[in-house]
């Protein structure tokens, strides 16, 4: 079953080093289920529900994935609109998204040993990155754990 790990410092994400002034705040699940079924989860608008309840998808963020350049919304709540900006996307492996002043990178790695890491990376201007540490991040490390759970049933239920 899935693992999880909060890491926190300046490290390659999805091959390109980071360079983002401060701390990047980094949440991360080990999940049993193949790099293309936690792709599936976390690149999909419409699969967003299934590991973040509070997520009921996008508008204009690309179909069936994101597609890079795309600027919409993220859906929060079933009908509160947050404009969001989808700025790169390396299919299959990572996106990253602009919500406000916030950058958020998803990436899904192939494990050595099995099975898909999901790591999720979130930077901001100074201070407000060390009040997203204190109150987002370990909302997105519940989110990133129960993503892998969903990925893990998925395995289960069809394999995977």
């Amino acid at each position: 079953m899935g693992h999880h790990r909060r890491l926190e410092g300046n490290r390659p994400i999805g091959g390109v080093r980071r360079t983002v002034p401060g701390t990047v705040l980094q949440y991360e699940a080990d999940t049993d289920a193949s790099p293309a079924t936690a792709w599936a989860l976390i690149a999909c608008p419409s699969r967003w529900p299934e590991w973040s309840p509070h997520v009921r998808g996008g508008w204009h963020l690309g179909w069936p994935q994101v597609e890079e350049g795309s600027l919409g919304a993220l859906r929060l709540f079933g009908a509160v609109p947050v404009p969001a900006k989808i700025t790169r996307v390396d299919p299959g492996h990572a996106w990253e998204w602009r919500v406000g002043i916030v950058t958020m990178d998803h990436v899904v790695d192939a494990r050595e040993d099995g099975g898909s890491r999901v790591t999720i990376t979130i930077s901001a201007p100074g201070p407000f990155e060390a009040t997203l540490k204190r109150t987002y991040g370990p909302f997105i490390q519940r989110l990133v754990d129960r993503l892998a759970r969903t990925a893990d049933e998925a395995v289960a239920a069809h394999g995977g």
